[in-house]
């Protein structure tokens, strides 16, 4: 039964995820896309270092290290690691896929993060020596399969004029840097402190695009009606998803993260279609279902289903 916790955090991160692909091109409007990771990643900061510091600190710590054998030090590897995450996920991943977002749907954005999944095998392919079966090999077609037609919207003549193409590769690119984080945060995710790994992921990402934004001469002003916005992706998709991720990992394993994930391309098309009254037409829906497919025949294990 506790490992059903992992499951419903894992869970309600997909959904803070999917929701702030919508959310992100509302903002698109009115800000930068630089501007907007700067002032998200950096809120994000905040928002966990206040938790830190204040009397909740401990009872929510308690709370996701129950029962568990976490580690309370952090040594020089581990913020080798955090940092290495840190810009990958918190300053490469946002500039690419923010202005990605820009050029393409939500609609589509969202269910291209699905070839995220791909990159963190083929990582794991080649970091962990792990063997390729038949089965991934499926797998990685369909996923291929689905993150051409959404790239390219079925039609490949002159797709590299088309501005929303390039929003495609801006988003597979993000992906990849995503899945860095995804496969080196295993390392992290046994970690007492969580609040601390995802308050400084967040704060080094801020820091580092806030002087980017400054330096390019850009407005960190945002206007009143997008302050809402960029609270809750802040706060959640960001913050709070950061830290739902490492308990999740811990709870019940990198492998299961990996396989429900994706369900947050699902809740962000979705989303874009309620909220922003994008269209979902049947083919896309169609080919983001056969990349979910595929996702699922990668971390099929026959043996553990059987057994």
């Amino acid at each position: 039964m506790k490992r059903i916790w992992g499951y419903l955090s894992i869970i309600t991160a997909t959904l803070f995820f999917g929701i702030s692909a919508t959310f992100n091109k509302i903002m698109l409007q009115e800000i930068e896309p630089l501007a907007i990771a700067a002032l998200t990643y950096t809120l994000a900061g905040i928002f966990l270092f206040s938790i830190r510091q204040s009397p909740l600190k401990e009872k929510v710590l308690n709370i996701l290290n129950k029962k568990n054998n976490s580690e309370n030090y952090i040594n020089r590897r581990d913020y080798l690691i955090l940092i290495i995450t840190a810009i990958s996920s918190s300053v490469i991943a946002p500039i690419l896929y923010l202005n990605g977002l820009q050029q393409t749907t939500a609609v589509n954005a969202s269910l291209l993060i699905n070839i995220e999944v791909l990159f963190i095998i083929s990582m794991s392919l080649i970091l962990f020596k792990e063997v390729l079966k038949k089965k991934d090999i499926l797998g990685m077609s369909l996923l291929v399969i689905g993150a051409v037609y959404l790239a390219t919207q079925g039609e490949i003549a002159d797709i590299l004029f088309k501005e929303s193409f390039i929003g495609s590769l801006l988003i597979i690119a993000a992906s990849f840097f995503w899945s860095v984080d995804t496969v080196l945060s295993k390392y992290l995710s046994n970690k007492r402190d969580l609040i601390w790994i995802a308050g400084l992921k967040s704060s080094i990402g801020g820091l580092i695009l806030l002087l980017a934004a400054l330096f390019l001469g850009m407005s960190l002003k945002p206007p009143w009606n997008m302050i809402p916005f960029l609270l809750f992706v802040s706060i959640f998709s960001i913050g709070s998803a950061f830290i739902l991720i490492y308990f999740a990992i811990r709870e019940i394993g990198a492998t299961r993260v990996g396989a429900i994930f994706p369900l947050s391309s699902l809740f962000g098309a979705v989303f874009a279609f309620i909220i922003l009254g994008e269209p979902l037409t049947l083919m896309e829906l169609s080919f983001g279902l056969l990349m979910l497919i595929g996702v699922f025949i990668l971390y099929w294990n026959p043996k553990k289903s059987s057994s």
